[in-house]
């Protein structure tokens, strides 16, 4: 049941097989899981949208189910952006402290912030957001919240997150189609990290990793901080499309066998677990074991550990990652994973799992994530959590579209968030 008295955000989580969306009820100092939805999307490739269209109707879809259990109108919704367009920036501000009485207060926060975005970009990339490092008053630094400080001079260090206009343009069209408002625009990484990582995690040094159906985006974290991100064309979808063709069946019912009787490690896998298939061009169902399937999963899982382990050395980070790996996303909750990553990374590993009711599953990280990041970013700017829905037992009206230039909307949107 719904608290009059809490407010409800929503992220939603654009993926290559599938939409989720969350709605959050944010009390006082907590977080709780109230409705979830999801549905099937075909428009997504890579972490891509090539179907507007296609994922349009899978953003209806997956809000309507939300909406359905939790009898609100879903409005607005926080977005989650990843994929190889994203490009991180260092960058720094100075201002001078505006108030007599030289106390640093929350408008000379967004003045430095506002300052440390005026960097000259090419035209096709969009500022997403402006990740703090560290504050700097009057020479003194590795502040990390200056507000009540005394000083004359501000100073920011940290990191710009910027997309490309086109991916984010995109984006954005698909959920106003949808019905939907931006409330903001996050990066995946970023987000996932609230649930996935400890504060310890992020100064040790740790690879997130987020291996979803159509690619796998890997991060590095050092001194609390994001340090570097990217992504590899590769997931849980080449483990489906190898099923389906060392099986000889089709896409959906390797899917399916992949959930339920797949196996990553053929050292795990049993014999006694058997399951009928049937085969392209025959009537005849033909028996496999969990062995059988093994053997075609495993080889494409080492793949992807390979992958793994070489975008982090080519990113420059190997030897300096003591956490270890923490992954993420739908295509590990696999039997066998696990202790796979374990073997190939030749590093700690573990799993990275919401402690939410109803969302107890890898796949519902980034998501949950958003929530979290979305919450805590704009408690940070206003004081108080946005609403994102309104208590309906009716799914939400179209809603008016804004006028004026659709990048200008785009931009006024972000600028609220940063």
């Amino acid at each position: 049941m719904v608290s009059n008295h809490n407010e409800l955000i929503v992220s939603l989580d654009i993926g290559t097989s599938k939409v989720r969306v969350i709605i959050g009820e944010i009390g006082t100092g907590s977080i709780n899981i109230i409705g979830v939805g999801q549905a099937y999307s075909e428009g997504i490739k890579k972490g891509a949208i090539v179907d507007i269209d296609q994922t349009v109707h899978a953003i209806r879809e997956a809000v309507d189910h939300a909406e359905r259990m939790v009898g609100v109108s879903i409005e607005n919704v926080f977005v989650g952006i990843t994929g190889n367009h994203i490009e991180l920036f260092e960058t720094q501000g100075v201002v001078a402290v505006s108030s007599e009485d030289r106390e640093i207060r929350d408008e000379d926060i967004e003045r430095v912030i506002q300052a440390a975005k005026v960097v000259a970009f090419p035209p096709d990339r969009e500022i997403i957001e402006v990740v703090p490092k560290e504050f700097i008053v009057d020479g003194l630094g590795s502040i990390k919240d200056p507000r009540g400080m005394i000083g004359v001079r501000l100073e920011m260090e940290g990191t710009i997150v910027t997309g490309s206009k086109t991916i984010m343009h995109n984006i954005v069209r698909c959920v106003e189609r949808a019905d939907l408002r931006v409330a903001g625009i996050f990066l995946q990484p970023l987000a996932a990290s609230q649930v996935a990582l400890t504060k310890d995690d992020k100064n040790l040094g740790v690879v997130l990793v987020d291996i979803g159906a159509g690619s796998t985006t890997v991060a590095v974290f050092e001194q609390g901080q994001l340090v570097a991100t990217s992504c590899i064309g590769i997931g849980g979808d080449h483990i489906t499309n190898d099923i389906a063709l060392g099986l000889r069946t089709h896409t959906d019912v390797a899917e399916k066998i992949k959930v339920k009787h797949g196996c990553a490690l053929v050292d795990e896998a049993s014999e006694e677990e058997r399951f009928k298939v049937t085969r392209i061009g025959s009537e005849v169902e033909k028996q496999f074991t969990q062995v059988d399937l093994a053997n075609i999963i495993e080889p494409r899982a080492v793949e992807i550990f390979a992958l793994i382990e070489e975008e982090v050395y080519r990113m420059g980070f190997h030897e300096d990652v003591a956490g270890g790996y923490v992954l993420t996303g739908g295509t590990v909750s696999m039997p066998g994973m696990l202790e796979l990553a374990k073997e190939e990374l030749d590093a700690p590993v573990r799993i990275a799992i919401p402690n939410y009711i109803g969302v107890r599953d890898p796949a519902y990280t980034t998501g949950v994530g958003l929530i979290q990041y979305a919450t805590s970013f704009v408690e940070r700017k206003s004081g108080r959590a946005p609403a994102a829905v309104k208590p309906s037992a009716k799914p939400a009206a179209p809603k008016q579209k804004e006028s004026g230039n659709f990048m200008e909307r785009v931009k006024n949107w972000f600028s609220e968030f940063i």
